[in-house]
């Protein structure tokens, strides 16, 4: 028999740690929206009573009147959380090289209770929001790129691979699609391929149940069609979240489709290790340097690109 005070202080233990995740999250939401200096804030999307926003950081001398490159970044997470504030150092340096540079809020899991249908909905939002009000931004709203990490990878490439899944009331008339793809591990393939094992069944009947539609529908691989914008793909080969061979999949299709598309292997990294903060930042200085050369080389960035990339 296990004694009364044992229980006592195993069901003590228990609502201390039930506690301690409990006072994290509500700390979280309490922090939530995130606050960033020096950029602007608006609001690119209501539904029912959430309102998204979206981080604008702009050069230090842009007049309104200019049409820059614009670039939108989101957040990965697992469509279960995280913040617009990861790619906030992304969006200081691409403003310093004269983009508008932005990060932006989406729906998610544990603060909304919705599923990856409702991201991929909200990330083509907010790129069609950016082309709406491109005059009022400075933007040239053909030259619009989406950019993001893990399941923030997975909204930009839907943005560019998926039809339909607008907002209902959305003027549809504009387009979200954007004009180029920077992808940071990126989940491209989320549903089975005849002949090839990438995923196990647990890791399939789990996605399976996140997506909100069936897989394939919000699958980027499967969905992949002619006409991809010019595409880089950020990937690690030690990736054991999203495994390196979707990333070759998916770029050895849109080459075979006759679209400009590059992968950015990574000998030994694993998942997330572009994020800044990362190993004395070592791979987001090299990746955004290669991002910076690749959106020279597509005419989506003014070069020449600068020898070495500074932290902002």
């Amino acid at each position: 028999m296990i004694p009364t005070r044992s229980i006592a202080i195993g069901f003590a233990l228990l609502i201390t740690v039930t506690s301690t995740a409990q006072e994290t999250a509500k700390k979280r939401q309490r922090n939530y929206p995130p606050q960033m200096k020096g950029c602007e804030v608006e609001i690119y999307k209501t539904v029912d009573d959430t309102k998204l926003n979206i981080y604008i950081f702009k050069p230090a001398k842009h007049e309104g009147n200019e049409s820059r490159t614009a670039i939108v970044f989101f957040f990965g997470g697992g469509w279960n959380g995280g913040t617009p504030q990861q790619f906030e150092q992304h969006c200081r340096y691409f403003a310093s090289r004269g983009m508008i540079a932005m990060t932006a809020d989406y729906r998610v899991l544990s603060r909304n209770g919705t599923k990856a249908d409702a991201c991929v909905m909200d990330g083509k939002s907010a790129i069609r929001w950016v082309r709406t009000n491109a005059r009022k931004l400075g933007v040239d709203p053909d030259r619009i790129v989406a950019g993001g990490g893990s399941a923030g990878g997975h909204v930009a490439a839907c943005t560019a691979t998926i039809d339909g899944m607008a907002q209902p009331g959305e003027d549809t008339l504009v387009s979200s699609k954007p004009n180029g793809l920077a992808l940071f591990n990126p989940a491209t393939v989320i549903a089975p391929i005849p002949g090839i094992q990438l995923m196990d069944a647990d890791k399939l009947a789990s996605i399976r149940q996140r997506t909100g539609v069936e897989p394939e529908k919000l699958s980027p691989f499967h969905q992949l069609k002619k006409g991809l914008p010019p595409t880089i793909l950020f990937h690690g080969t030690a990736d054991k979240t999203v495994p390196f061979k979707t990333a070759e999949l998916f770029i050895e299709k849109a080459k075979a489709n006759g679209d400009p598309a590059q992968l950015a292997s990574y000998e030994g990294q694993g998942h997330g290790f572009f994020n800044f903060g990362r190993k004395d930042n070592e791979y987001y200085l090299k990746t955004v340097k290669q991002l910076d050369e690749f959106l020279v080389a597509y005419g989506l960035l003014e070069g020449p690109s600068p020898d070495e990339v500074a932290v902002q």
